[in-house]
């Protein structure tokens, strides 16, 4: 399904590329830090912070856009989205920021920008929820963390 993904601008992010794919087989746009020019920002090996894109998106109601990290970043510098995926509700209208982590070894630089993460839109399904008193047995059970083996 194609739709346009609304996004407005603001005053920090002037100059900057709008979210874009990058390939044609991309399944999310690039989202960019919208830091000053004379302010990159600095992450130690374990710290966190919340990058600004300086950008508001309307997500379509029935979906959610999910910020993931870039494959790349987290590859070779240990660049992570906290909380990934991030879910960007479809009745939100602030600006989106990127909770990041260095999880590297050493600091990482972010500058204006940069691509940081990227941003997924996809469907939601909402059911009702429906308290019962048991539930259908199945092969795996209650087996969790490594119980299905290496």
């Amino acid at each position: 399904m194609t739709f346009a993904l609304r996004v407005m601008r603001l005053a920090h992010a002037e100059g900057l590329a709008l979210p874009a794919y990058a390939t044609e087989g991309a399944a999310g746009v690039d989202l960019v830090a919208a830091v000053p020019e004379s302010s990159p920002v600095t992450l130690d090996p374990g710290e966190r912070k919340a990058i600004p894109t300086g950008l508001v998106v309307a997500i379509p109601e029935g979906y959610e856009g999910q910020v993931r990290a870039r494959s790349g970043r987290a590859l070779r510098e240990g660049l992570a989205v906290l909380n990934a995926p991030g879910t960007i509700d479809w009745d939100y209208r602030g600006e989106l920021k990127v909770l990041v982590v260095n999880l590297g070894r050493d600091p990482i630089t972010l500058c204006r920008g940069e691509r940081v993460a990227q941003l997924v839109v996809t469907p939601v399904v909402r059911p009702v929820v429906v308290e019962v008193e048991s539930l259908e047995e199945t092969p795996r059970g209650g087996g969790g963390f490594g119980s299905t083996g290496r």
